[in-house]
C-alpha cells in the first residue's frame, strides 16, 4: 500500500489547522506543527529530500522570517563547507588516490583476519578526515573488501570475517564521520551548532573532544565482533599477495594523486593551524575546492568537478539548518527544554543525562534521516545542558550527538546499512544480534 498520499493528506491538515487565518495558534505551537510537516515530508519520503526542503523553504518564508531570512541560511558558510568537501572528497576518489591508501592500510593487518577487521575499523577514521561522505567511504571500502573476500572465498569460505567486515562498515562508517568536524554533513551541521556555544572549538580541539569515545566504540566493537563473529584462520601470504596485486594494478603514484596529495595537506594544515592564521574551516575548504580545478595546479575541469557537487544535498542540507533556526528563534526549543528539565528537576543531573540518551537511542530507531533527527535532539540537548548543574551543554550535546549518529539496530536506519546488505555477507539478525549488546556497552 501506498502511504504517500496518506501523509502529504496528514501534512496537508496539519498546514490547514495551523497556518490558515480560521484559528490562533501561539507561534511556539505552530513551529511544533512546521516540525512535524517537514519530518512527515522527510521521513515518510513523500518527496524528494530536496522537493520537500523547498517547501519548507516556503513555510518558513510566509509564516516566521521573510524571504531574504530564509535564503540567508542557503548562503551559510557551513553550507559552502559541504559544498567544498563534496569537489575535494570525489577528487580523492577519481584519481586512484582513495584506493590506494585504503590498499595500503589494509596491508598492515599482516594477513591476520582480526587485524584485518581492526585495521578496516581505523581505514574508516582516516578516510573520514578525507572524505565528508559516509555513503562515499561505504562505497568505496566495500567494493575494497568485496573485492578481496571474493578471491579469498577460492581457498577459504570466511563467513565470519565477511560479516565481520561488513557489518563494522555499517556502524563505522557513522561513527568515523564525528572523527573530525568535516567527516560528514551531520557532522559538519553539528560542528556548526557547537561552534555556537563554544568559542574555543576549532578543527583540533574537536579531534582532542571525539577521539578518545571513538577510539572505545572502536575497540569495544572489534572485541564484539571476535566474540559473535570469530573470523576463520585465513591464508596470510595469500591475502597480503592479493593486496599486492590491486596496488600494482594501480601503478605507480601518478601526477594528479601527487598533486591530490598536496592540495589536500595544504587544506588539512590549514585546518589544523586555524588559531594561527584566523581563516574559517569553510573558507579554507572552499580554497582548497578551487584549487582542485585551477589550471596545471587542479586535476580536473569545472565541467567534471560540478558533476560531484550534490545539489539534491545542499538544499537539504540548508533547510536542516532551518529548522533549528526556526525552533530557536521561536523559542520552542526553549520551552520544550524548560517543561522537560522541570519534569526531571526532582532527579540527578547524571539521571537526566541518561534518560536524554536513552531517549535519543530510542527515538533514533524511526529515523531514517540523521540530519533530520539531529536539527531536533542537537538544540534541544544544548538548551538542557544549559539547565544542568555539573555539565556544560557541549557535553550534553556530544552525548546526544554520539548517541543519535550511528543505527544499531536495523537495516534501514541508514544508507550505509542498506549498501553494506546488499552485498549479502550479512542477514538483518546478525546486525541486531552486534548491535544489542553493542548499544548496551556503549
Amino acid at each position: 500500500m501506498n502511504k504517500r498520499p496518506l501523509l502529504l493528506a496528514l501534512a496537508f491538515i496539519i498546514y490547514l489547522l495551523f497556518f490558515t487565518p480560521i484559528f490562533i495558534w501561539d507561534i511556539k505551537l505552530q513551529a511544533i506543527a512546521a516540525l512535524a510537516i517537514i519530518q512527515i515530508l522527510w521521513i515518510g519520503r513523500v518527496f524528494p529530500l530536496a522537493y520537500s526542503s523547498l517547501l519548507f523553504f516556503l513555510l518558513l518564508s510566509f509564516h516566521f522570517f521573510t524571504y531574504s531570512e530564509t535564503l540567508a541560511y542557503f548562503s551559510s558558510e557551513i553550507v559552502w563547507l559541504l559544498f567544498a568537501t563534496f569537489i575535494i572528497s570525489h577528487a580523492f576518489i577519481e584519481t586512484g588516490l582513495a584506493s590506494r591508501v585504503s590498499f595500503q592500510l589494509l596491508k598492515i593487518s599482516g594477513g591476520s583476519g582480526r587485524g584485518l577487521i581492526l585495521i578496516s575499523f581505523f581505514l574508516m577514521l582516516v578516510l573520514s578526515v578525507l572524505i565528508p561522505s559516509n555513503v562515499g567511504k561505504a562505497n568505496l571500502v566495500t567494493s575494497v573488501l568485496d573485492r578481496l573476500l571474493k578471491n579469498l572465498k577460492e581457498i577459504n569460505e570466511g563467513k565470519n570475517l565477511a560479516k565481520a567486515l561488513f557489518i563494522g562498515i555499517s556502524y563505522l562508517a557513522a561513527i568515523s564521520g564525528a572523527f573530525v568536524a568535516t567527516g560528514a554533513s551531520s557532522t559538519i551541521y553539528t560542528f556548526g551548532l557547537f561552534s555556537s556555544i563554544s568559542t574555543n572549538l576549532n578543527y583540533l580541539t574537536w579531534i582532542l573532544y571525539f577521539a578518545p569515545p571513538i577510539l572505545v566504540f572502536i575497540i569495544l566493537l572489534w572485541l564484539i565482533f571476535l566474540h559473535y563473529f570469530p573470523p576463520e584462520n585465513i591464508d596470510k601470504q595469500h591475502l597480503l599477495q592479493l593486496l599486492e596485486e590491486r596496488l600494482a594494478e594501480l601503478g605507480r603514484l601518478s601526477l594528479a594523486e601527487k598533486k591530490v596529495i598536496t592540495i589536500m595537506g595544504l587544506t588539512l594544515i590549514l585546518w589544523a593551524t586555524q588559531t594561527l592564521h584566523g581563516f574559517s574551516i569553510p573558507l579554507v575548504g572552499l580554497l582548497g575546492a578551487v584549487l582542485t580545478i585551477f589550471p596545471r595546479i587542479g586535476v580536473w575541469k569545472w565541467e567534471q568537478a560540478k558533476k560531484s557537487i550534490n545539489w539534491d544535498m545542499m538544499l537539504f542540507f540548508a533547510s536542516t539548518l532551518m529548522v533549528s533556526g526556526m525552533l530557536i528563534k521561536t523559542g520552542t526549543i526553549e520551552w520544550i527544554a524548560d517543561f522537560l528539565v522541570y519534569s526531571v528537576s526532582s532527579q540527578s543531573a547524571i539521571l537526566v543525562l541518561l534518560i536524554l540518551v536513552l531517549c535519543t537511542a530510542l527515538i533514533r530507531i524511526i529515523f531514517v534521516n540523521i540530519l533530520g533527527f539531529l536539527t531536533i535532539m542537537i538544540p534541544l540537548s544544548i538548551n538542557i545542558g544549559e539547565s544542568l548543574t555539573g555539565f556544560s551543554p557541549l557535553v550534553v550535546a556530544m552525548a546526544v550527538f554520539l548517541t543519535g549518529i550511528p543505527g544499531f539496530f536495523l537495516i534501514t536506519q541508514s544508507p550505509v546499512h542498506l549498501i553494506s546488505y546488499s552485498y549479502g555477507y550479512f542477514t538483518d539478525r546478525d546486525l541486531l544480534k552486534v548491535g544489542i549488546p553493542y548499544r548496551s556497552y556503549g
